[in-house]
């Protein structure tokens, strides 16, 4: 399997999904957009993951790759490849499915429960609460075509996944404690006070049980894009 990660900043890397991939021996590919890497043409890739970064997906004229970026991965889509977007990788999705993604009510930093929904049989299906770590100050509608998966109360779209083989996440399943760490560092400007946002400390304090929790959740998305949809006759 040939897997290529968009990252749009060194501080956050694929974590949790960069162990699940390495432990299925897959050919890992990536853009870092940051240092100006070149994307790859989508016939050469089987699987394209977009991670998370402090920029907004509206930002093309200040970042003009952006519109490239949206170009894959609208193209990827129609290959019926599977896509998984992460934070700004889910917003990337939306938006490049001409999706609006803006502003949200209230930013969500830290450790916050969501919830599942009801789905469709055929998409995936969240547990009906479960630990997630969110750092995100943007939102963004639902693609025409795609199904909400879960909502927490401080953003009604967490999850969304649009035909088979696209799931975009606006919170973290990945992450890992030296992530925490390095968002805690590199953004720690974003802590200011709000209902949603948590401290430096609580933060960094999640026990491990957390963190697997969280990790065992990821393994079941990634096995679910990866595995071959079921026949229909």
């Amino acid at each position: 399997m040939r897997v290529h990660v968009l990252q749009h900043v060194p501080f956050e890397g694929p974590g949790r999904i960069g162990d699940w991939l390495e432990a299925r021996g897959a050919r890992v590919g990536w853009t870092r957009l940051f240092a100006g890497d070149p994307l790859p043409a989508p016939d050469g890739i089987d699987m394209l993951v977009a991670m998370g970064g402090p920029m907004s997906a509206n930002d093309e004229a200040t970042l003009p790759w952006l519109k490239d970026e949206k170009r894959l991965i609208r193209e990827v889509i129609v290959r019926d490849l599977p896509v998984l977007g992460v934070c700004l990788g889910a917003q990337l999705i939306a938006s490049a499915l001409g999706a609006r993604v803006y502003r949200s009510p209230v930013a969500e930093i830290g450790w916050f429960p969501v919830r599942g929904v009801a789905t469709p049989d055929w998409a995936f299906r969240f547990p009906p609460e479960f630990p997630a770590f969110h750092w995100h100050g943007e939102t963004f509608d639902l693609p025409d075509g795609a199904v909400r998966l879960a909502r927490s109360d401080a953003c009604e779209h967490q999850a969304f996944q649009v035909k088979r083989h696209v799931i975009g996440l606006q919170f973290h399943l990945e992450t890992t404690v030296e992530g925490v760490d390095a968002l805690v560092e590199h953004c720690g400007d974003d802590l200011v006070e709000g209902s949603h946002i948590q401290t430096r400390d609580e933060l960094k304090s999640a026990p491990a049980a957390r963190y697997a929790a969280m990790h065992a959740l990821l393994d079941g998305v990634l096995g679910y894009l990866t595995e071959a949809p079921p026949r229909t006759c």
